[in-house]
């Protein structure tokens, strides 16, 4: 018994290792471009307004109308991942996002501004969802929150490194052009580049993966194929089935209020450390690198943690109530700045910690194609949060309301779909580390 669990255990670490190596890397950079080319229009807000005269409402229609169009395409892009080619379809992606970031460089209108952030939503639909599933066809469960943790902390980091990337470019004025129109520009190139590295890097499944040994290819089919086997001896669940359940259309729900907080509070976040602050916009948009920082750290600790004891209901329902509580002590008034910053970073750091073992609460019960494609449902309607959380901002601002009023709206969409989160039941087996 010995000497057959030995080799399997060191088969088994060669073929994660190798695995984590070659794919973990290029999805974490194309989140991060993809991250960054969505809220960048943060960054550029003081001074893209100034120029092209916005208010706070038509800032935040902007910001958020991209969320419009990213809910369109949600279901069937994670539905092509499954069963067709997530190489191709990624890259497809990486094109035309990165070409309609360029777009938003050239608006001279409110309506121009609307249509370039609702194209670029269209374009980077799909990404999202498309990636979550496919990590399934590569990571057993037991290494799957860990994974998807390894590419969600790109979009702190995105914001982290983007901050004093998109101050620094705001600075240019080359051949007259203002430096919020190059951020755009530089910003959006990126993602053209690596829609042809993701052509030649991508594999879309273990058997088509020429850099695994035979034997690796034969392991990690078939730990995957077993875990396929569970889920149909539990019980088949077709796509149909799938988006039929209270549960799918619940987490849609939690992920529709998550993204009112999340991106209301990201997209906004350089505004409001200016107004508390009175700095420049340029020192405004650097301090804004400070909550992101701590959710890279934070967002790794809560996903190793959810990964050691399968328990993931627990483990998305903390950070939602640490952001909530943070929100509601930043309203205290006469609160010295650094420490209005305190509970601006356990904000951001909340906002980011709740995703790895949320994600996984979907794959656990389902199969390949209602997993699929309640991953783009509860997506692409959790994400109209991302228009309706920016939107309401620029709106209560714009009506002469301070940040209490909004951050009391925040809080309260966090503190709802943490109750919501814990009134279900999903399974929380402890996982070893050879399943």
């Amino acid at each position: 018994m010995i000497q057959s669990v030995h080799p399997t255990l060191s088969l088994q670490d060669r073929v994660r290792r190798k695995t984590a190596f070659r794919i973990l890397p290029l999805i974490f950079v194309l989140y991060m471009i993809a991250y960054l080319d969505r809220a960048n229009v943060a960054f550029g807000k003081a001074s893209m307004s100034a120029d092209l005269g916005f208010s706070d409402a038509v800032f935040g229609f902007g910001a958020g109308i991209f969320f419009l169009g990213y809910f369109l395409l949600e279901i069937p892009g994670a539905l092509i991942v499954e069963r067709w080619s997530a190489r191709r379809w990624i890259a497809r992606i990486l094109f035309t996002w990165g070409t309609c970031t360029v777009f938003v460089g050239f608006v001279q209108t409110a309506n121009q501004f609307y249509l370039a952030r609702f194209l670029l939503g269209a374009a980077e639909a799909g990404f999202f969802p498309g990636i979550i599933v496919y990590l399934t066809h590569w990571f057993v469960r037991f290494d799957r929150g860990r994974a998807t943790a390894g590419f969600m902390i790109a979009a702190p980091l995105s914001l982290m490194l983007g901050a004093p990337l998109s101050a620094a470019i705001l600075k240019l004025d080359w051949w007259g052009w203002p430096g919020w129109r190059w951020m755009f520009v530089l910003e959006g190139l990126p993602a053209i580049i690596f829609g042809f590295l993701t052509l030649r890097w991508l594999t879309d499944h273990p058997r088509e993966a020429r850099w695994l040994d035979p034997e690796e290819r034969e392991w990690i089919e078939t730990k995957l194929e077993a875990e396929k086997a569970s889920k149909r001896i539990a019980g088949h669940v077709t796509m149909a089935e799938g988006l039929r359940q209270p549960k799918v259309w619940l987490l849609a729900l939690v992920h529709f209020l998550l993204n009112v907080s999340g991106y209301g509070f990201i997209l906004w976040l350089p505004t409001i450390v200016q107004r508390a602050s009175g700095l420049p916009a340029s020192l405004a948009n650097l301090c804004s690198a400070i909550p992101f920082s701590l959710a890279v750290i934070t967002a790794l600790i809560v996903s190793r943690s959810s990964d050691r004891t399968g328990e993931r209901r627990i483990h998305a329902c903390v950070p939602m109530l640490w952001a909530a509580l943070s929100l509601l002590l930043s309203t205290v008034p006469g609160q010295p700045f650094p420490l209005v910053m305190v509970w601006l970073s356990l904000i951001g750091a909340g906002a980011f910690s709740w995703g790895p073992p949320f994600w996984q609460i979907p794959t656990l019960t389902l199969g390949e194609s209602a997993a699929a494609a309640s991953i783009g449902l509860i997506n692409s309607v959790g994400n109209l949060g991302g228009f309706v959380g920016p939107s309401v901002m620029g709106y209560v601002l714009s009506k002469g309301h301070g940040y209490p009023t909004v951050a009391i709206i925040l809080a309260f969409c966090y503190l709802t779909s943490a109750a919501l989160i814990a009134s279900l039941r999903f399974p929380t087996t402890p996982l070893k580390a050879n399943e």
